[in-house]
């Protein structure tokens, strides 16, 4: 089995952040939401896995590299545009040979991995497996209608009016059979070759199409809300640890300080983590709180944020669901006096914010 891992995609959700950066690197708890999935992958014994990219072909592969660092070998699989997840399929089509093969989006957050599913996959050897959630709103992603015995029977990209609350999750496992789907794809009403219209077209072939409805946590970390719920999630699991210097600092719960990280006359609450070479002096970090390497935070307060490498923070009150971008300075202004105009009948009561 081969991995094909899509990395094109160019996030205007996540903009202006992804104007200079590639989304699936936005970190989560200082680690690049891609490096998450090709764990993943590498967990679940799959060893080949070829990266789709795009026009930020060269910020992915500095970031992985080969691939040994987490024990697989990658190959890159450059995509002139993103033009559907069915696209970079068929553009993939000579590296994926006749192989079994997992396609995972490179922006998605799956817990507890893909092994499960993997091991089934094998076991069962249908000719698709696909991943579904139950969300409030289907109608941004891919919905599954599935029959009263569970079985998939229809799936639809985007719908206006949804037959399920079923959505496909990011990870998806073929045999070669889909190549022949792909190549009978016609574009879709978003001008896109959709992956759902591949998988219909294998039902509608009467091939077996299994679904596994995902009862753990997934996320697509497309939207700055998305990225902080991720990186409130991961961080809800790390271990106090601190490797750095701490000096007249409270450090309260599960705090981490990295070697090379120096907290001075600060307070931390965690969960929240501090990269190396980054500098928290008389300030407070608050739970769910990720400083990336090399950020100075001065005077400030900063809580249920994400500060990437070499931002800095100095004399700002307060911080909070923000989404900071790297090389970033956030500084206070001079004090503007402010005047209140007030028409006020008699024996008024008035509460002004001062």
């Amino acid at each position: 089995m081969k991995a094909l891992v899509l990395a094109g995609g160019s996030g205007s959700r996540l903009r202006p952040i992804t104007h200079t950066s590639a989304k699936q690197l936005v970190p989560i708890a200082n680690k690049p939401v891609l490096f998450y999935g090709l764990e993943s992958i590498a967990e679940a014994g799959v060893r080949e896995v070829g990266i789709v990219v795009g026009d930020r072909a060269a910020e992915i592969e500095s970031a992985v590299g080969d691939g040994s660092r987490f024990g697989l070998d990658v190959s890159y699989l450059p995509q002139e545009a993103p033009l559907g997840l069915a696209h970079a399929v068929r553009i993939a089509r000579d590296y994926l040979g006749d192989d079994d093969f997992v396609m995972y989006l490179g922006d998605n957050f799956i817990v507890g991995g893909i092994s499960a599913l993997v091991r089934r996959f094998r076991a069962d050897r249908p000719d698709a497996q696909i991943l579904l959630t139950r969300v409030a709103d289907p109608r941004p992603f891919g919905v599954a209608e599935l029959d009263p015995r569970g079985r998939v029977i229809g799936l639809e990209e985007k719908p206006e009016h949804p037959k399920s609350d079923l959505a496909l999750v990011g990870v998806y496992l073929f045999t070669a059979r889909v190549h022949d789907a792909v190549c009978r794809l016609k574009p879709s009403w978003r001008g896109e070759l959709e992956i759902t219209d591949a998988i219909q077209e294998l039902i509608d072939a009467g091939c077996r199409v299994n679904s596994t409805v995902v009862s753990g946590y997934w996320k697509d970390t497309g939207s700055v809300a998305d990225v902080l719920e991720v990186n409130r999630l991961v961080l809800d699991g790390v271990e106090a640890d601190c490797s750095g210097e701490v000096h007249s600092s409270e450090l309260i719960g599960r705090v981490v300080i990295e070697k090379g990280a120096t907290v001075t006359g600060s307070r931390i609450v965690g969960p929240a983590v501090v990269a190396a070479g980054s500098r928290i002096r008389d300030s407070y970090i608050g739970p769910f709180t990720s400083i990336d390497s090399d950020c100075a935070v001065i005077d400030s307060e900063v809580e249920y944020s994400i500060v990437l490498r070499g931002a800095s923070l100095i004399g700002v009150r307060r911080v909070e669901r923000s989404l900071i971008g790297r090389e970033v300075e956030v500084v206070s202004t001079p004090r503007i006096l402010r005047a209140h105009r007030l028409v006020l009948g008699d024996h008024s009561k008035v509460q002004v914010v001062s």
